[in-house]
C-alpha cells in the first residue's frame, strides 16, 4: 500500500510549497473579544419572556438593565436564549451569570450553534460531554474556554437545570473574533477545474485543506487523473468520506491496485466538516474532523507523466476508461487551499488557472429542512389530520441506529381499530388491526438502522395499502384489506403520551429513538417550527430543528480488532475471534507466558500466549514444555536439515526464517524470559565459515537487530569463533571452527546461540560451496525460552511507610491493572495515581474486601469485591481491575467479577499527572504490609525488584510460594521453594511430571514379576544417603496406605503381594469370579482375613483404581468412584518384619500362602499395572527408572506403557515431556551424514525399505487374521473363549497406545 501512497501523493502534490503562512481555520491574532456586549437588541431572541423587563435583550453579562437578565415565561426544558452575531464568527469562550439580585440562575445548559438560525448543532466539550455546568448564585461569572472553537453566526443557550427555589435566569457573554472565509456553493451539476504548471522538483511538505457541508450522502469532492487510468478520488459515500487510489499503470503488478481509506460518519448533516491532507517527507496524515489516519510511504516518489489538473466538486468528462460514474457534490466548500493557494479566491477573481463548469455561487445556501430528534422513550410528536377521509397518506424521512421502535400510531375513524408503523429488525412494518378481523401486515426495506436517512411513504385508500421505502417502487409492499379505511384525527409519531388512552395511541413496541424530517400528512408538509412554538400539534421530549444522532463507533473504542455496533445511546464491541474480552475487547483471554499457564496447573501442550497482555501485540501459538523449568518453544518454517551446493560470494545461498510470531512478539517473549537459546548446526565438507587469512566471513547469520553475526553456536558475541574454538577442541588447532579446516570429509560446527539480544536467527547466508566436492548442510532449531522473569517479579513491603514510585500511568480511555499479593495485614493500599481531579486507587479495605476506586470527572466511583474467606492468609491472591469508557470491573481470584456501568454521556478520559505509588497512597493513608508480584499496567510489567533494590523499607523478591501453589503438587508430591516459583518433588510419589500427575504404568506379560526387597533397601540406606528405604526387618507396621490401578482380562490374577520374615503376608487378588479380594494374614497361626469386593467382574479390560488403607484393625477400601467401604480385621494388627513386595508372579514357592493366592500367583498377572504406591514406596516407578540403584528385581516381559490412561484422549494429553529441538547429541560426523543428505541412493533405499515394511505388515495381518479364524473354529469353552478374545483386544489396545506414546516422544507436528 505504501508504494501506491507514494504515487498518489506524487500525483496530488506537485506544486512547490511557497509561503504557507495563512492560518486556514480562524486567525492567528488574539481571539478573545467580547462579542455580545455591543450587539443591538434585535440580535437577541428567546423561546419566551416572563415580561418585557425580562426580555432577551437584557441578557448581557454584568448588566442590570430591565429586570437584570432574561427569564422565560415558563421555566421548563424547552426554553432557549439565542444571539445573532451578524456573520460567521470564531467563538473561543462563553460566560454566564444569573439574573441580577434574584434567585434565578441556571445550573447547567446546552450550547448550540448554527449558520442560519435553523438546523442547530449541539456543542460537545469532550467525546460525550454535552452539558456545561452553570451558576450557583445570581451574580458570580462562570467562564468556559472551549476545547475547540466554534465557527457560527447564531448561538443558542438551552437551560437544562436551574435553581429549584427560583426560575431560569441568564446573562451571557461570548468571546471570539471575526472569521475570514471564502465559500463556494455547488448545485450538484457543477464542478471547478484548477490547472497548474508542471514542476520537476518535489517538495518536503504538501498540504490540501477544505471545509464542506452538504445534505446529500454522496458526491465527489476531489478528483485527479493520470496516465494509464491512474486516478485518485476523494468522495462522500453514504455520508462517509473515502479516499480512493487507483493504480492503472502496467508497471504495478500487485493485486492491491485499488486502495480506499474511509473516515468520518454522518457527514450529510448540513454542518461544516474539515478535511486536511498533509504530506511531510514520507509521512502522510489524512484527517477528517479531528480523526486522523496515518500512512508511512516508503522509498522515493517516482516521477509520473501526469495531467496537472485538479477538479473539485465533480469529475469532468474524460476519454480515459476505468473511472466509475460518480455523483457531483451538492453543497458548499469553504477555505479550499492547495499548498497555500486559495482556490476559491482564484475562482472568484476569474483567474485563468480556474475553469468553472456549471453554476457555482460564492455564498452558501441553506436548504429549508427542519429535523426533529426523539430523545428517549417518552418522546412523541402528535399531529392533527383530517378525520373521516377515505384516504390516508403519510410520508417522512428518518435515521436511527436502533432496529426496533414505533414510527407511527394512528387510530382509524369511529372504530377501535388502527394502524401501526414500526421498525422491526431494521425493516419497516405496517400493521392494520380491527377487532374481529385478522391483523394485516406488510413489510418493506432492510437494514434501515444504519444511521442513514431513509424515506417512508404510506398510502391507504379504500381497502388497499401501499408502503414504499427509499422511493424504491419495485420493492414496495401492497396489501388488500377486508375493510375500508377512514382516517382518524391524530397521528402519533415516535411514541405515545404516557397518559394516552390505549385505544387512542397504541404502542406495543419500544419508542423510536432517532431523527425525522420532511413529515407530510395528506400530502401537506408539517411546519415543525410551528410545532416548536406550540401553535400546531403537541410533543414531549423532542429537540426540534436539530438532528442529534451521534456515531458512537467513531472513533472506534473497540480494541484489538473488535467490531463496533451501536444503538441510539450506546455502542457494543463484538470480541469474537480477537483473543480479547471485556466491553471494549481490551483484556487478553490468554496468559502472558508458559510460566503463567504452568502455575494454573496446565500440563505440556500448545497454548496461545499474549506477551504484553492488553497491549498492542496480539496472541500467538507456542508449545509449552512443562518440566521442572518451563520452556516456551516457538517454531519456524525451516527446521529440516537442508543441503547447500554451488553458492559463492556473487551468488550466495540465503534462507529466511519465518516464525509463528512476528518480531515484536518474539522480542517481548525473549525480553521476559530468564534464558533463551537456539541450536544452529552447520555441517560441512570443504565449506568454510571464515577466511583465516583476513578474517572475512564466508557464512553468517542475522538476528532480530538485523546485524550480521559471525560467531556460531556455543561461542560468544563479538568473537568470530565456533564452540570448538572456545573449548580448544577443533579438529585443526590452527582454526577456530571445525569447518575452517577445509577437509574433504564431513564435520560440523554445532552449538547453542544464547545471547538474547541477537535472537532469534532470522536469516542465514552461505557462500562457500561452489568448489569441487564442496557442500554444506544446515539445521536451525526452534527458539527455546525458559521461564518468565515478570511473572515472579516481586517486592516485599516491610513497613507501612514504605512504597515504590513509578512514572504516571497513562490509561486515558482504557486502563487495566493486575497483580498478585499476599499479606497478613488486615488492610492497606496496593497502589494509587492522582490527577487534578481524577484518580485511580486499589486497596485491601478489610481482611475480606478489595476495593477499586476511581474518578474521571463524573464523581468518584467505587467497586468492592467481598471474599467469603480472609485474604490476609499469607497466600497469593490475584487482583484484576479494569476501567474503560463502557464500564469498570474488579475481580479477585476466581470470585465473580463485579462490574460498574459508566454513564452513556459523561467524561470518558482518565487524566492522571502524579507519580504512581505502589504500596501506599500519595495522601499517606495506611500503607501495605506484604508482597506484591507481577504488577502489570495495560499489559506492561513494572520492574518491582529493580526499584526495590534502591528503596528503603522494600526488599526485592518474596519467599514462600508453596503456601499458595503447593496444592498443585499431587499424589504425595512435595512442594519445594525456589526463588522464582516452586517445583514438585515426586521422589516419594508413584507419579511423575511437573505436578506429580503423570501416571507411571507398565505392561506385564505372562510369568513376569517385579520384586522390591525391603531388607536390601534397609541395608543400602544405612550405607548411603538414599531416601529409598522406609522399612527394615525389625519394623512393625500397624498402618498401610496402598494405591494402584490395573487393567486385565485374566482370572484369577495376583495384583500385589507383600511378604514377611514371620510368615505373615498381604495379598490382593482377582478371584475366579472377577471380584477383588484382599487377604491379610497377620497371625501365622490363623487363616487369613479375607475381604471381598463384589461390584462386578473387574477382569473386564477396563482401568480400575484401588485404594487400601489400614489403621490397626480397621480396613478401608475404595474401588473406582464407589463408596468407601469399611472392614474389621479379626487377627493381629501388627505386620511384622516385612520382607518384599511382589507385582506379578511369585517366583519362589511358598507353602505358607493360602490356596487361592497360590492359584492366582500361578497364573501370574497379564495386563497393566499403574501408579503403584505402598506407603512411601513406588515399586513400579523404581523398577522402570531406578532398577540399577534400587533393591529391585525384574523378571520376564515387563515394559513401560501409558496403559494407565483412561482413554486414548487422556493418553495424548498426558504430561509427556516433549521437545522441538533434537538434543540427542551431535549427528555422526562421518559418512552416515553424507548418506543422509545424498539424495539419489537415500531415496531409492528408503523406497525399498518402505515397500518391504508394507509387505511384512500385510503378511503379519494375514497371519493374525488366520490365527483368529482358527481360534474361533476350535469352539473352545465359552467362558475361556470370552476371556481370550477380551485379552487379545486389551493387548492390541496396549500395543497401539505404546506406539502412540513412542511417536509422541519423537515428533510434534
Amino acid at each position: 500500500m505504501d508504494s501506491y501512497t507514494e504515487i498518489f501523493f506524487r500525483m496530488l502534490f506537485l506544486v512547490p510549497l511557497h509561503h504557507w503562512d495563512i492560518l486556514v481555520a480562524g486567525n492567528k491574532y488574539n481571539c478573545d473579544d467580547q462579542l455580545v456586549s455591543a450587539l443591538p437588541q434585535s440580535s437577541f431572541s428567546s423561546s419566551s419572556e416572563l415580561s418585557s423587563s425580562h426580555s432577551p435583550g437584557f441578557a448581557r453579562l454584568n448588566r442590570r438593565d430591565g429586570a437584570g437578565g432574561w427569564t422565560p415565561l415558563i421555566s421548563n426544558k424547552y426554553q432557549w436564549l439565542q444571539i445573532d452575531l451578524g456573520e460567521r464568527t470564531e467563538i473561543k469562550a462563553v460566560a454566564t451569570q444569573g439574573g441580577y439580585g434574584s434567585s434565578d440562575w441556571v445550573t447547567s445548559y446546552l450550547l448550540m450553534f448554527s449558520d442560519s438560525g435553523r438546523n442547530w448543532k449541539q456543542y460537545s466539550q469532550e467525546e460525550s460531554i454535552w452539558a456545561f455546568s452553570g451558576n450557583t448564585n445570581a451574580d458570580s461569572v462562570v467562564y468556559y474556554k472551549l476545547q475547540h472553537s466554534i465557527q457560527a453566526r447564531f448561538l443558542r443557550f438551552v437551560p437544562l437545570d436551574w435553581n429549584p427555589n427560583g426560575r431560569i435566569g441568564m446573562r451571557i457573554e461570548v468571546y471570539g473574533c471575526a472569521y475570514r472565509s471564502e465559500v463556494a456553493d455547488f448545485d450538484g451539476n457543477s464542478f471547478l477545474l484548477y490547472r497548474f504548471s508542471p514542476k520537476s522538483t518535489t517538495v518536503l511538505k504538501d498540504v490540501i485543506s477544505l471545509n464542506f457541508k452538504t445534505i446529500e450522502r454522496d458526491g465527489v469532492l476531489l478528483h485527479r487523473e493520470g496516465q494509464n487510468d491512474d486516478h485518485i478520488t476523494l468522495a462522500l459515500i453514504n455520508g462517509k468520506l473515502s479516499l480512493f487510489i487507483n493504480i492503472g499503470d502496467a508497471k504495478m503488478y500487485s493485486a492491491d491496485a485499488q486502495i480506499s481509506i474511509t473516515l468520518g460518519s454522518l457527514l450529510d448533516d448540513q454542518h461544516w466538516h474539515s478535511v486536511l491532507i498533509e504530506h511531510f517527507n514520507n509521512q502522510v496524515n489524512f484527517t477528517v474532523d479531528k480523526h486522523t489516519h496515518h500512512f508511512h510511504a516508503r522509498g522515493e516518489f517516482n516521477y509520473l507523466d501526469l495531467d496537472y489538473e485538479l477538479s473539485f466538486g465533480g469529475i469532468p468528462m474524460t476519454r480515459k476508461s476505468g473511472i466509475l460514474p460518480w455523483r457531483n457534490f451538492h453543497g458548499c466548500f469553504e477555505n479550499l487551499y492547495y499548498n497555500g493557494v486559495n482556490v476559491i479566491d482564484l475562482a472568484k477573481r476569474n483567474k485563468p488557472q480556474i475553469n468553472i463548469v456549471g453554476n457555482i455561487s460564492f455564498s452558501c445556501s441553506e436548504p429549508p429542512v427542519v429535523p426533529v430528534t426523539f430523545l428517549n422513550s417518552n418522546s412523541y410528536l402528535a399531529l392533527l389530520g383530517t378525520p373521516g377521509q377515505a384516504e390516508i397518506s403519510v410520508s417522512f424521512q428518518f435515521r436511527t441506529w436502533n432496529s426496533e421502535g414505533l414510527l407511527l400510531s394512528h387510530k382509524l375513524y369511529q372504530t377501535s381499530g388502527g394502524l401501526l408503523m414500526y421498525l422491526n429488525d431494521g425493516k419497516v412494518k405496517v400493521s392494520l388491526y380491527k377487532p374481529g378481523k385478522a391483523q394485516s401486515d406488510i413489510t418493506a426495506g432492510a437494514g434501515l438502522q444504519n444511521g442513514q436517512w431513509h424515506s417512508v411513504s404510506l398510502s391507504a385508500k379504500r381497502n388497499r395499502v401501499s408502503l414504499v421505502v427509499d422511493n424504491d417502487t419495485t420493492s414496495a409492499a401492497h396489501a388488500s384489506l377486508p375493510i375500508h379505511i377512514f382516517s382518524g384525527d391524530t397521528y402519533y409519531f415516535g411514541g405515545c403520551p404516557t397518559n394516552a388512552n390505549h385505544l387512542e395511541c397504541k404502542n406495543p413496541f419500544a419508542g423510536f429513538l432517532g431523527c425525522m424530517k420532511l413529515i407530510t400528512i395528506d400530502n401537506k408538509g408539517v411546519d415543525l417550527i410551528s410545532v416548536q412554538e406550540n401553535s400546531v400539534g403537541n410533543f414531549s421530549d423532542l429537540q426540534i430543528d436539530l438532528c442529534g444522532i451521534i456515531d458512537r463507533c467513531l472513533p472506534i473504542y473497540c480494541e484489538h480488532g473488535g467490531e463496533c455496533s451501536q444503538s441510539w445511546d450506546s455502542f457494543y464491541c463484538n470480541c469474537a475471534n480477537t483473543g480479547y474480552t471485556g466491553a471494549t475487547c481490551h483484556y487478553s483471554i490468554y496468559e502472558q507466558s508458559c510460566e503463567a499457564y504452568k502455575h494454573r496447573g496446565n500440563t505440556s501442550g500448545f497454548y496461545y500466549i499474549d506477551s504484553d497482555g492488553s497491549g498492542p501485540l496480539g496472541p500467538f501459538l507456542v508449545y509449552c514444555n512443562m518440566t521442572d523449568t518451563t520452556w516456551t518453544i516457538i517454531q519456524h518454517n525451516n527446521t529440516e536439515l537442508t543441503r547447500v551446493k554451488s553458492a559463492n560470494q556473487e551468488n550466495p545461498h540465503t534462507v529466511y526464517f519465518k516464525y509463528a510470531a512476528n518480531l515484536e512478539q518474539l522480542q517481548a517473549t525473549i525480553n521476559h524470559a530468564e534464558h533463551c537459546e537456539q541450536e544452529l548446526a552447520y555441517h560441512c565438507k570443504k565449506s568454510r565459515l571464515s577466511n583465516k587469512r583476513d578474517g572475512t566471513p564466508f557464512s553468517w547469520w542475522i538476528g532480530k537487530v538485523n546485524e550480521t553475526q559471525t560467531y556460531w553456536g556455543g561461542s560468544l558475541p563479538n568473537v568470530q569463533k565456533c564452540a570448538c574454538g572456545i573449548q580448544g577442541s577443533c579438529i585443526d588447532s590452527q582454526h577456530d571452527c571445525n569447518c575452517d579446516a577445509d577437509r574433504n570429509e564431513w564435520t560440523n560446527d554445532t552449538g547453542l546461540l544464547s545471547y538474547k539480544d541477537h535472537l532469534p536467527v532470522t536469516e542465514l547466508v552461505i557462500t562457500d560451496t561452489d568448489r569441487p566436492n564442496s557442500e554444506a548442510a544446515y539445521k536451525l532449531g526452534p527458539l527455546l525460552c525458559q521461564g518468565d522473569r515478570e511473572f515472579w517479579n516481586a517486592a516485599s513491603f516491610n513497613t507501612e511507610a514504605s512504597y515504590l514510585h513509578f512514572p504516571t500511568f497513562h490509561g486515558e480511555l482504557s486502563a487495566d491493572v493486575s497483580f498478585f499479593f499476599k499479606t497478613t495485614a488486615s488492610s492497606g493500599a496496593f497502589l494509587e495515581n492522582l490527577g487534578i481531579k481524577d484518580f485511580i486507587r486499589i486497596e485491601l479495605h478489610s481482611p475480606t474486601e478489595v476495593t477499586f476506586s476511581f474518578e474521571v470527572g463524573n464523581g468518584p466511583n467505587e467497586i468492592t469485591v467481598q471474599s467469603p474467606t480472609p485474604l490476609n492468609d499469607n497466600q497469593w491472591h490475584y487482583v484484576k481491575a479494569e476501567r474503560n469508557i463502557k464500564e469498570a470491573s474488579l475481580q479477585v481470584d476466581q470470585l465473580p467479577q463485579k462490574i460498574l456501568t459508566a454513564p452513556s454521556d459523561g467524561h470518558i478520559r482518565l487524566q492522571l499527572n502524579s507519580q504512581l505509588f505502589v504500596g501506599r497512597t500519595a495522601s499517606r493513608q495506611k500503607g501495605f504490609l506484604g508482597c506484591i508480584r507481577s504488577l502489570r499496567l495495560n499489559g506492561e510489567a513494572l520492574d518491582l525488584e529493580e526499584r526495590a533494590k534502591i528503596t528503603p523499607g522494600v526488599k526485592p523478591g518474596c519467599p514462600g510460594h508453596c503456601s499458595s501453589y503447593g496444592n498443585l503438587c499431587h499424589n504425595e508430591g512435595k512442594c519445594k521453594e525456589r526463588y522464582n516459583g516452586f517445583s514438585c518433588d515426586c521422589t516419594f510419589s508413584a507419579y511423575t511430571g511437573p505436578f506429580c500427575k503423570k501416571e507411571i504404568s507398565a505392561y506385564f506379560g505372562a510369568g513376569s514379576s517385579v520384586i522390591y526387597n525391603f531388607q536390601e533397601s534397609y541395608s543400602l540406606a544405612k550405607n548411603s544417603s538414599s531416601h529409598a528405604a522406609s522399612f527394615h526387618h525389625d519394623m512393625t507396621l500397624t498402618r498401610e496406605a496402598i494405591s494402584f490401578a490395573f487393567r486385565t482380562t485374566r482370572i484369577p490374577s495376583l495384583l500385589l503381594y507383600v511378604s514377611s520374615f514371620y510368615k505373615e503376608y498381604l495379598s490382593v487378588i482377582l478371584a475366579k469370579n472377577g471380584s477383588l479380594q484382599i487377604r491379610y494374614k497377620l497371625d501365622s497361626h490363623q487363616d487369613p482375613d479375607i475381604f471381598s469386593i463384589n461390584f462386578k467382574s473387574m477382569a473386564d479390560g477396563q482401568l480400575h483404581h484401588v485404594k487400601i488403607n489400614r489403621e490397626e484393625d480397621l480396613l478401608f477400601v475404595e474401588v473406582d468412584q464407589n463408596k468407601r467401604m469399611k472392614f474389621i480385621l479379626s487377627s493381629e494388627t501388627q505386620f511384622n518384619a516385612i520382607k518384599s513386595l511382589i507385582l506379578g508372579k511369585i517366583l519362589v514357592e511358598n507353602s505358607e500362602i493360602d490356596t487361592d493366592t497360590m492359584k492366582a500367583s500361578s497364573q501370574g498377572f497379564i495386563g497393566c499395572l499403574s501408579s503403584v504406591q505402598f506407603n512411601h514406596i513406588a515399586p513400579l516407578k523404581t523398577a522402570l527408572f531406578h532398577s540399577n540403584s534400587a533393591p529391585i528385581t525384574v523378571k520376564g516381559h515387563f515394559t513401560e506403557s501409558n496403559c494407565g490412561s483412561l482413554t486414548a484422549a487422556d493418553s495424548t494429553s498426558s504430561e509427556t515431556t516433549h521437545s522441538f529441538a533434537d538434543h540427542s547429541g551431535p549427528i555422526d560426523e562421518g559418512e552416515p551424514l553424507a548418506n543422509t543428505i545424498r539424495s539419489d541412493s537415500a531415496v531409492i533405499g528408503g523406497v525399498i525399505a518402505v515397500v518391504i515394511f508394507i509387505l511384512l505388515c500385510i503378511a503379519g495381518i494375514a497371519v493374525r487374521i488366520y490365527k483368529k479364524k482358527s481360534a474361533y473354529q476350535k469352539k473352545e469353552v465359552k467362558g475361556s473363549e470370552n476371556e481370550d478374545s477380551a485379552e487379545t483386544a486389551l493387548k492390541s489396545e496396549l500395543s497401539v497406545q505404546n506406539t502412540v506414546t513412542e511417536n509422541q516422544k519423537e515428533y510434534f507436528f
